[in-house]
């Protein structure tokens, strides 16, 4: 029987998120906001159809996010003191408390619950990571079970999780190493297929 993961998804607050995708939305505030987080619930609603994760859980401190993510059935944790996205995701993975814990971005529209499931089967139960399409981010961090995550995220963070030990993946899921960051990320999701709620919030330029 394969292990279950856990997943922790870290969600800035909506005014933070994602502002390289600011023109794409014309500068308009709340459209801006509405596809922020659109693009952190479709990333979670796949993942929690994903076979193999046991439960998502959310990090942010934005009640409107969190309580999105309450309709979903996620539950939201509030980010921890301490600054920084690898604070976040240790406090997580802390609370949990889980046999095996992974972190997943939240800007992974187009991600597919098979494709993830693959890579989940692919770690074969090692701490690993799957790099994002331009191969110097990271899109999913895998601790081994009963493992520390030690979470390394950052610019290059690719090959600061290579240098820490964690095996890197690479396979055929598109969808999980499109993360969404500028317009030209976005338009590439669109060809691989949004989710729903991002198809919805796209700016008029997509259509």
């Amino acid at each position: 029987m394969r292990d279950e993961v856990d997943l922790v998804v870290p969600v800035k607050t909506l005014d933070r998120a994602k502002t390289r995708l600011t023109s794409a939305t014309g500068g308009d505030p709340v459209s801006h906001a509405a596809l922020a987080l659109a693009l952190a619930l479709d990333t979670v609603s796949a993942a929690a159809r994903t076979p193999g994760v046991r439960r998502v859980v959310t990090i942010t401190s934005d009640p409107a996010v969190a309580s999105e993510m309450a309709a979903l059935g996620v539950e939201s944790l509030p980010e921890p003191g301490e600054p920084g996205l690898n604070a976040a995701l240790r406090h997580g993975a802390r609370t949990l408390g889980s046999s095996r814990v992974g972190a997943l971005q939240a800007d992974l529209p187009a991600l597919r619950p098979v494709e993830l499931r693959a890579a989940l089967d692919a770690a074969a139960g090692r701490r690993a990571f799957v790099p994002d399409r331009q191969g110097t981010g990271t899109t999913l961090l895998l601790a081994a079970p009963g493992g520390e995550l030690d979470p390394r995220f950052g610019v290059g963070s690719a090959g600061h999780h290579r240098l820490s030990g964690a095996a890197e993946l690479i396979g055929p899921w598109p969808s999980l190493r499109c993360d969404v960051d500028t317009e030209e990320d976005l338009r590439l999701a669109l060809v691989l297929g949004l989710g729903v709620r991002t198809a919805n919030a796209l700016p008029a330029w997509t259509t």
